[in-house]
C-alpha cells in the first residue's frame, strides 16, 4: 500500500460529515489535508472558503490550494447537498444549485486538479451516492446529479487510465448533519440504519493508498441493512 505520510490531499466539503471524517483520517495517516468549503474545517487545517456552485471560483480555489501545498497527491470530492421535494415544488434556483454543487462543482475541482495529480500519479475519489444508481421519488435533482457523478467518474477513469488513479465511491446514508435541515417527512426515521462516516472515510483511505498501477475503480460502502441499495 502507498504510504500517505506527507501526501497533500484536497477535500471538498471537509468541514463536516464525510469530508471532515476524511480530513481526520488523512491527518491521522500523516498526510496533509486541504479543504474547500463554505465553513472552516478543524483548527489548523488549511482551507479556502468556496461556494462550489460557482464553478470558475472552484477551479481557481483548487489551483490556489494546490500551489500552496506544493502539488496534490489526492482529491476527494465529498461536498454535497440536497433539498428533497417533488419537481414542481422545488424552486428552480434550488434545483439548479443541487446539480451545480454535486455534479458541476465536482467536475470543476477535478478539472483544475488533474495537472497536479498527473505529476504525482495521484488519485481522485469522487463521491456519488446509492441514489446515483437507484432512483427514488422526490429526489430528481439529487439523483440527476449523482447519476451524473457516476457517469463522469467512469468516463474520467477511462480518460486518465495510466496517469491518475480514479475511484468512484457510492456511499449509503451516514450519521451526519446532511439530513438536519430537511422537512420531517424526508428525515431518516428512528429505525433508520446509517453508517458511521469514519467507516466510509476508511474506504476512501484504502482507495488513496493503492500502489502505482493499481486502482480501486468503484466502491459501494453502506450499512449492512442499508435500504437504498440495491
Amino acid at each position: 500500500m502507498k504510504d500517505l505520510n506527507g501526501s497533500a490531499v484536497l477535500v471538498t466539503g471537509g468541514s463536516s460529515g464525510l469530508g471532515a471524517a476524511v480530513v481526520a483520517a488523512v491527518a491521522k495517516a500523516g498526510g496533509r489535508p486541504y479543504v474547500l468549503d463554505r465553513q472552516a474545517p478543524a483548527d489548523g487545517v488549511p482551507w479556502l472558503e468556496c461556494d462550489l456552485a460557482n464553478t470558475r471560483a472552484a477551479e481557481e480555489a483548487t489551483r490556489q490550494l494546490a500551489e500552496q501545498a506544493g502539488g496534490l497527491d489526492g482529491v476527494v470530492t465529498a461536498a454535497g447537498m440536497d433539498v428533497p421535494g417533488k419537481l414542481a415544488d422545488v424552486e428552480g434556483v434550488t434545483w439548479d444549485r443541487i446539480v451545480a454543487i454535486n455534479l458541476l462543482g465536482t467536475a470543476a475541482v477535478v478539472r483544475a486538479a488533474v495537472p497536479y495529480l498527473e505529476r504525482s500519479h495521484g488519485t481522485v475519489v469522487t463521491v456519488a451516492s446509492t441514489l446515483g444508481v437507484k432512483a427514488v421519488s422526490d429526489a430528481t435533482a439529487y439523483c440527476a446529479a449523482k447519476f451524473g457523478v457516476v457517469g463522469f467518474t467512469r468516463a474520467l477513469a477511462a480518460e486518465l487510465a495510466g496517469t491518475v488513479g480514479v475511484t468512484l465511491l457510492i456511499p449509503g446514508g451516514m450519521r451526519t448533519a446532511f439530513f438536519d435541515d430537511r422537512d420531517a417527512a424526508y428525515k431518516p426515521g428512528p429505525d433508520a440504519v446509517l453508517n458511521d462516516p469514519a467507516d466510509t472515510a476508511a474506504a476512501v483511505m484504502f482507495a488513496l493508498s493503492q500502489p502505482a498501477g493499481c486502482a480501486v475503480r468503484e466502491m459501494v460502502v453502506c450499512a449492512e441493512q442499508e435500504s437504498s441499495y440495491p
